[in-house]
C-alpha cells in the first residue's frame, strides 16, 4: 500500500514539472506562429458572395 502512496506522489510531482515547463514555454514565445504572417499574403482570398437584393415589390414603374 506504501508503494502506491510513493507513486502517487511522484507522478504528481512529475505532472507538476511538466505543467510548470508548459507555463514557462508559453510565456517565452516557443509557441508563437512566426512563419505563416509572413507567408499569408502568398495565400488566395476567399471570394465573397454578394446575396442579391430583392425586387422592391412597391416600386411603380
Amino acid at each position: 500500500m506504501s508503494v502506491i502512496y510513493i507513486l502517487l506522489t511522484i507522478s504528481i510531482i512529475i505532472a507538476i514539472v511538466f505543467f510548470f515547463a508548459f507555463i514557462m514555454a508559453v510565456k517565452n514565445g516557443q509557441y508563437d506562429d512566426s512563419y505563416t504572417p509572413s507567408v499569408r499574403m502568398l495565400f488566395d482570398d476567399e471570394l465573397v458572395k454578394e446575396t442579391p437584393k430583392k425586387a422592391d415589390s412597391t416600386k411603380k414603374d
